[in-house]
């Protein structure tokens, strides 16, 4: 007899559950074979956190230009290789003179993280020597828009950026810029762009009132010409540190800049993550390093193989397919307590991209990350179903020429045929 209830609570449960997919099913065949849809790309995946099963899918083995979605693996490299606290510098003491390294921590002095941690460090010691050869990665990302120089999500990579490597315009009532190192190069004057291609000279438009962000050229010379006016010190340059252990000095904690990488979706602080986790593996910062790693020893088992070619999503040259954003998916929801990893993702309707997007009746359902290049537009996260169920699911849609409004819209009303549903 317990073995016939048994068997009947079984047939009714994967009956429901069948019943519920199947509802699911041609709700978003009819949405996804109507019209609008026909003219571009879309590839769909959905399964239960839990249970693992497939709730719908659709050309989720096709790839996809990933936009920003490509910081969730971003972020999964970061977890697998980074401690806590995000090592702020490297440091060997000889004698009264301290040599020290960037390690690709983009936090130091960050326009919106403000850490001084390395700042303070720094300011201890009388005798300062920048070591600058372990950098061995370029400025810009491959396929990056050489027209974006100017533009805050642009900025440079570098091995001690400082500030975001941007530079921080404001009137305040006077003319205010951060670092005060460039006071001199930002002319108050109106001009087609904000920067000059080729030079750091830069212009603030006199009726602006607003902060304008603008990315500075780097080199070793700058970095350590910026310091020394933090510091008001001069400092040495080598190419190698001395012979001695190598110290570390930690920084922030590591989720300060998840979460804004996350939220903000936050492009140099993706790119300098990689540099960072490849300085902890190899001792050299090199972003392809940190995704040759990851791809090969924690993402061996990936369905179909990535082209993964930075931090942050800037590059067209990113192709990922649905399953592999909810492979990686599923293991960060593994790998991470809910409530800290639903911190991180953006919350429909309450923080970061999604503050005005998805918003749940009480409280957000939507976790996740959007990706937008002109004409494509991604979102992956998680979906917390009025049953109580967690569902993790990819969205991918390449190619269209619609707004992105309306896309954002149309994906919307599937979400909430998930919530509603499932």
């Amino acid at each position: 007899m317990k073995n016939f209830l048994f068997l009947t609570v079984t047939i009714l449960l994967l009956s429901a559950c069948s019943s519920k997919k199947s509802l699911i099913s041609k709700s978003f065949e009819r949405q996804l074979s109507s019209a609008f849809y026909q003219n571009q790309f879309t590839g769909v995946l959905v399964i239960d956190a839990e249970t693992k099963d497939t709730i719908y899918t659709n050309n989720s083995h096709k790839y996809f230009t990933p936009a920003s979605n490509t910081k969730i693996f971003t972020l999964f490299a970061a977890l697998k290789t980074l401690p806590a606290q995000i090592p702020a510098l490297k440091y060997v003491e000889v004698n009264d003179t301290l040599y020290f390294e960037g390690t690709g921590d983009p936090s130091f002095l960050h326009g919106y993280i403000k850490d001084s941690t390395a700042l303070k460090f720094l300011q201890n010691h009388s005798n300062l020597v920048f070591v600058s050869n372990n950098f061995q990665d370029k400025k810009y990302g491959p396929g990056w828009a050489w027209d974006d120089y100017q533009w805050y999500y642009s900025a440079e990579k570098s091995a001690l950026p400082i500030n975001g490597n941007v530079v921080m315009t404001y009137k305040s009532p006077e003319l205010m810029v951060s670092p005060s190192y460039f006071k001199d190069s930002v002319l108050e004057l109106t001009h087609l762009n904000h920067r000059n291609e080729t030079s750091n000279t830069f212009y603030y438009p006199p009726t602006k009132k607003d902060t304008l962000e603008t990315p500075f050229i780097t080199s070793n010379q700058i970095t350590q010409s910026i310091l020394e006016n933090l510091l008001s010190k001069k400092i040495g340059n080598v190419s190698t540190m001395p012979t001695g252990e190598k110290q570390t000095l930690y920084g922030p904690y590591a989720d300060s800049l998840y979460i804004r990488m996350m939220h903000e979706s936050d492009n140099f602080i993706a790119e300098q993550l990689l540099l960072v986790s490849a300085g902890v593996l190899t001792d050299t910062l090199n972003g392809k390093l940190t995704r040759d790693y990851i791809l090969e020893n924690e993402l061996k088992n990936l369905k179909q193989e990535p082209r993964w070619v930075d931090g942050s999503g800037l590059s067209r040259y990113n192709l990922f397919t649905p399953q592999n954003m909810v492979s990686v998916l599923d293991q960060l929801f593994t790998l991470v307590p809910q409530e800290r990893l639903f911190s991180i993702f953006p919350a429909g309707g309450l923080s970061g991209t999604l503050k005005n997007r998805y918003a749940g009746d009480e409280e957000p359902y939507v976790f996740a990350k959007s990706g937008s290049l002109s004409n494509n537009y991604c979102l992956s996260g998680y979906l917390v179903a009025n049953s109580g169920k967690v569902l993790i699911f990819s969205f991918m849609n390449n190619h269209f020429k619609q707004s992105t409004s309306e896309e954002r819209n149309r994906l919307e009303q599937m979400l909430q045929t998930l919530r509603d549903t499932y």
